[in-house]
């Protein structure tokens, strides 16, 4: 593949922020979870817990193993190829699950122009999944170039909405204090799954690795930038959101469209829900880049049928397995917005601790080997680095476990649909040594 084909850094930065974020769409159940006090405070910690780990993670993994297929080859080197199959079972239906939530956010900001848009909802979903699938398979680099214009379609609404609002305050917002009191134990497990869900990712953009043009260089500029305007936008809304004056259920039930009708008038509530259609696409459309590649380097190892990797002769993409996951997800979007964030963040967790005991592993098996991005502690201090995100993991698990039914019936589902993972290792090992006695 020529240098010209390939992404550049300002293309793999807007695909990673799409990949991660899109803006901050799908946080505003954060405020009803948390209230006024706890919102920006779980917003702030957060990150610092469950996201730096996780980056760190994946720069220096990616720079020892710039490779296409990513985690998926971090683990099988690390832990070999049952483990592999786990990363790729769990990362796979993890992903076709978090596609599933953006045509379902897609017609929730479409229904601020055409509030009967509901009753159409399968149909509409359809066609952005159809939409981004064509887009793929015409190549990663006018996926990258979509990216770009999608981000600035994203960013620009809620840079208008900042500077209204910071006008009208003065330029200055009070920060509240931050509490947890009167917060139960539920609401806290949901507000951590919630900020959880609108912060992962960061190892998705390591998938088509071979694609980037000086990848080690080009993912750590990248995933600084994406991080910084993430954290930057994430903390204005909600603060914005706490300050207003406006009711935050209100936020919570009316998408952040109603928080622009509120600062500065209808117009400006069109253009945040049109940068949530922006955003919707984008997202999809970056996201789907990341897992098409996995199928196809497990149908290398066997685990997945051949024909899932074939290239398209002439775009060089897989488009095979493309379309396959464009099937997969045209039967997920059934599932409400709550159910799949449930199952996105509990499977990719599950994913997530693989690439933590890949990192270790391979500290203590090639101590050596070069890796031109190493994070500055020892295997001990990796461990305690480690026990921050699974703490974090444990927690909101646990209070989403306290919180109702219909939070158990998809959290059990995610969790039995990861045990599978070890029954189509056994399947593999049966029909392997089969082939061999045939």
């Amino acid at each position: 593949m020529s240098a010209r084909k390939k992404l550049r850094l300002l293309q793999l930065a807007a695909i990673i922020f799409l990949t991660v974020s899109g803006g901050p769409y799908g946080l505003e159940p954060l405020l009803g979870y948390a209230g006024r006090n706890g919102s920006l405070l779980l917003l702030l910690v957060t990150p610092l817990l469950w996201d730096i780990p996780a980056v760190l993670t994946v720069l220096e993994l990616n720079s020892m193993m710039p490779v296409t297929g990513g985690y998926y080859q971090w683990v099988k080197r690390a832990l070999g190829l049952r483990f592999a199959l786990y990363e790729g079972w769990w990362t796979w239906l993890y992903t076709f699950v978090d596609l599933a939530i953006y045509p379902v956010l897609f017609v929730e900001y479409a229904a601020f122009f055409f509030p009967e848009i509901h009753p159409y909802k399968i149909p509409i979903c359809l066609c952005l999944v159809w939409g981004c699938a064509i887009l793929n398979i015409l190549g990663i680099v006018p996926v990258g170039k979509t990216a770009i214009v999608l981000g600035f379609l994203v960013l620009s609404p809620f840079a208008v909405l900042f500077a209204i609002a910071l006008y009208r305050h003065g330029g200055m917002y009070a920060i509240p204090a931050f509490s947890l009191k009167g917060i139960g134990f539920s609401s806290l497990g949901m507000g951590l799954y919630t900020v959880m869900w609108n912060f992962l990712g960061w190892d998705n953009a390591t998938t088509y690795a071979e694609e980037v043009e000086n990848p080690v260089k080009s993912y750590l500029y990248s995933v600084g930038i994406a991080f910084v305007v993430v954290m930057v936008v994430y903390f204005f809304i909600v603060l914005i959101s706490v300050q207003s004056g406006m009711g935050l259920q209100g936020i919570v039930s009316d998408t952040f469209s109603s928080l622009g009708s509120f600062i500065g008038g209808k117009w400006l509530g069109a253009f945040v829900a049109f940068g949530g259609l922006a955003s919707t696409f984008g997202i999809y459309s970056s996201v789907l880049l990341s897992v098409s590649r996995v199928p196809k380097v497990m149908a290398d190892d066997g685990f997945l049928p051949r024909h899932l990797n074939k290239m398209h002769l002439k775009y060089n993409t897989p488009y095979v397995s493309i379309i396959t996951c464009s099937l997969v997800v045209s039967v997920m979007v059934i599932f409400t917005f709550g159910e799949l964030i449930i199952m996105d963040v509990t499977l990719y967790g599950a994913g997530l601790l693989l690439e933590f005991v890949s990192l270790i592993v391979l500290r203590l098996k090639f101590p050596d080997e070069h890796r031109p991005f190493k994070i500055p502690l020892n295997v001990f201090g990796l461990c305690g680095m480690i026990l921050l995100p699974l703490s974090v993991y444990s927690i909101a698990m646990a209070g989403a476990f306290a919180s109702s039914e219909a939070v158990y019936t998809p959290l059990v589902g995610a969790l039995v649909v990861m045990v599978l993972a070890e029954v189509l290792w056994q399947v593999y090992r049966w029909s392997t040594r089969r082939n061999r006695l045939v």
